[in-house]
């Protein structure tokens, strides 16, 4: 049998203390594409929904119809407000009309 000296012993302790680590950093690696690959995926399907259900694709033509949309809701929820002041004025002058 083989005696090893002090500097074999410390340099095989280094190499597997460097192996544990490979394992560690290969392991994360593994994880890391198969999370990048299903992202990936996703993000074709959000994709293909958004080219069906908008006719697009594009972030900046979508978050453009969604812009337009809060402008066409505020412009309604304005207008609905000023209907019921209106009615509201109106059951008001008729209630003291009598």
């Amino acid at each position: 049998m083989t005696n090893l000296t002090r500097l074999e012993t410390d340099q095989l302790r280094r190499l597997e203390e460097m192996r544990k680590t490979y394992d560690k950093l290969r392991a994360e690696r593994i994880r890391a594409e198969g999370e990048a690959e299903r992202l990936a995926r996703e993000l074709e399907e959000v994709r293909a929904l958004a080219l069906s259900e908008f006719g697009t694709d594009d972030e900046g033509q979508i978050q453009a119809l969604i812009e337009d949309a809060q402008a066409r809701n505020a412009k309604l929820a304005d207008e609905f407000g000023a209907a019921l002041r209106e009615v509201e004025t109106r059951l008001k002058q008729i209630g003291d009309e009598r």
